[in-house]
């Protein structure tokens, strides 16, 4: 990989420990919060912030447009919503729904529904159709509150709509609710369930993962402590949707560590983004590895460096761009991380050393994996074997007490993920179903996803969900989809590899209709590839990584000797929802890149 680093030394850390030492304040108030609760304790996220609101009542909790919120008002509101969701029969261990774009209701229900002892189930705005009627169905959420506008995508979708309310009727029953804190929230264990968030797995369909009051305050102590180190006095801003756990864990628990303002942005906008950033005089941000790549693809301005940020936090941003976009933007410190919604552990970078995801503080291993399956191996030992130093390797999470595997609701995919018996009997490994380098002193880079999922424009997108999608269009007779790399954007795009039924032409202007009929945005495949067949069960695998590693020629594909590789097949790629798919030409991956197409 362009840029990458090998190795972590000695002198790489002793030259950042200045400035973490400086930190000392905000990192032990971090690590007392969040590593030193116990899952039996009785603290919660609902406890934590309404404690920041005692001791911050006056500071600016969220900004948005013009709306500034203290912590006292923002507490207040939050009890009333509370009293509102316990009037409707809201109590531990149900589960509130909220479909909200990025608002300060959004994250003022979610406190609520926790204060609540209740869990609030994320959705994804996106979703629509079946996808949305199973996201609906994995929650049998007691309440669901939504915005106005995405009522009819609900019914529309089939799924069942006892409990919706809109967040309009919230806001207007609250008006006489009582601002006290509820007695329900004392009463809440760190162990108990603060939310689901979705995210496509090798099902097809979204799966809901858990996160447990528990895991986010462990999250506080690492992000929020040990990472971005935010002052009261700091303002972090967030355009990622707040059913991303870079938004609602990262990024509010960092938040709440500090006493600090969150700037909430109604989404990304590469064009926009940094007069948001100056607007709200914000000192940091999150980020996903694209929003790096868009905005270096914006033509230089004065103000990219007109902000006062000094810190940024997330995940994706690669090597290659790494050294480029700190120097264009004045960026002084980077908090890279890797983590995984449904995961157990983390890797943060604490030192501010560039190109390495960081440390992890708990047992994590790299091992072998089989190249088909994307499963470890195991050897005749029956055992899984670690890679050697330095060499990519799948990276496995110890399963214990204190690193618990949450999971997801369906109990089947839990058990899915994780290895059993891997170094010797009886231990639990989770398998994140990524590869991992170690760089040494305990830093490690983020080599690649392996299995039926690729990651685009943040979104975790599941191969199967797609194939299932576009093998509905009466001229598709099979399909097979997976992610490719574009030159200078973050992420995978999906490819579609498709058989079509009795040698028809490609109709792309009605594929891609039916893709976005039943695909979010995101998932909609950006590459098709007509080939004369595909194969069966039997040999699909293999035919798949085949496909993998061409790509759509070039160097695209995951061999390392693609360079010269060169596709006979039709190609098309997407233009935009109204063009749909037409002809390939070399200049598409640039304009991708640059955020010009698909329109």
């Amino acid at each position: 990989m362009s840029g990458a680093r090998r190795s972590v030394g000695v002198l790489d850390v002793a030259k950042q420990l200045p400035g973490f030492l400086k930190d000392t304040p905000t990192i032990l108030r971090g690590v007392i919060t969040g590593f030193g609760a116990r899952p039996s304790a009785k603290t919660s996220i609902g406890k934590i912030f309404q404690d920041r609101a005692a001791s911050y009542g006056d500071h600016v909790f969220i900004k948005f447009g013009d709306e500034r919120l203290t912590y006292r008002e923002a507490n207040e509101t939050v009890n009333r919503y509370a009293a509102v969701l316990a009037a409707k029969g809201v109590g531990h261990g149900d589960v509130v729904g909220i479909m909200l774009r990025n608002s300060p209701q959004s994250v003022l229900l979610m406190l609520a529904a926790v204060k609540c002892g209740a869990v609030a189930g994320m959705i994804n705005f996106h979703q629509r159709g079946e996808v949305l009627k199973h996201s609906f169905g994995l929650l049998e959420a007691k309440v669901v509150v939504a915005e106005v506008d995405l009522i009819d995508e609900i019914t529309e979708s089939g799924a069942d709509t006892s409990g919706l309310l809109t967040v309009d009727e919230v806001i207007t029953m609250s008006a006489t609710a009582p601002t006290t804190n509820p007695a329900t929230t004392e009463a809440v264990l760190a162990k108990d369930k603060a939310f689901y968030i979705f995210t496509s797995g090798t099902t097809g369909m979204p799966k809901a993962s858990v996160m447990t009051h528990y895991r986010w305050l462990r999250a506080l102590a690492g992000f929020g402590g040990l990472g971005l180190r935010l002052n009261s006095s700091d303002t972090l801003y967030c355009c990622l949707p707040l059913y991303h756990n870079n938004a609602l864990t990262v990024a509010l628990s960092s938040v709440l560590n500090s006493g600090a303002a969150l700037a909430l942005g109604k989404s990304f906008s590469a064009s926009k983004f940094w007069d948001d950033v100056i607007r709200y005089d914000a000192t940091a941000f999150v980020y996903i590895g694209e929003i790096c790549g868009y905005l270096l693809n914006q033509p230089e301005k004065p103000t990219d460096r007109q902000h006062k940020v000094r810190v940024i936090c997330g995940n994706g941003l690669r090597p290659a761009i790494w050294d480029e976009f700190t120097e264009r933007f004045g960026i002084k410190r980077v908090c890279e991380f890797y983590a995984a919604s449904e995961g157990n552990t983390a890797f943060v970078n604490v030192f501010n050393i560039d190109k390495t995801t960081g440390i992890c503080p708990s047992p994590i291993a790299f091992v072998e994996y089989d190249h088909d399956t994307g499963e470890p191996k195991r050897g005749p030992d029956g055992r899984v074997h670690k890679v050697e130093n330095g060499e990519p390797g799948l990276l496995l999470s110890k399963v214990s007490n204190f690193q618990p595997f949450d999971g997801y609701t369906d109990k089947e995919a839990t058990e899915k993920k994780l290895v059993r018996d891997a170094f010797k009997e009886g231990d639990v490994w989770f398998n994140t179903g990524d590869l991992m380098r170690a760089q040494g002193f305990g830093h490690a880079a983020f080599t690649d996803r392996l299995g039926d999922t690729f990651r685009w424009k943040g979104e975790n997108v599941a191969t199967t969900e797609v194939e299932a999608a576009i093998s509905t269009h009466p001229q598709i007779e099979e399909a097979t989809v997976f992610g490719v790399e574009v030159p200078g954007a973050g992420g995978r795009a999906g490819m579609a590899a498709i058989q079509l039924k009795n040698g028809d032409e490609l109709d792309g202007k009605a594929l891609a209709e039916a893709a976005y009929d039943k695909l979010p945005g995101y998932a909609v495949p950006l590459f098709v590839r007509v080939v004369t067949e595909l194969a069966h069960t039997s040999t699909f695998k293999s035919q798949k990584v085949d496909l993998r590693k061409e790509g759509y020629g070039k160097a695209s594909g995951d061999d390392d000797d693609s360079e010269d590789v060169t596709i006979d097949d039709p190609l098309y790629v997407l233009s935009g929802k109204d063009e749909g798919y037409v002809p390939f030409y070399d200049e598409y991956p640039d304009e991708v890149a640059s955020g010009k197409k698909p329109k």
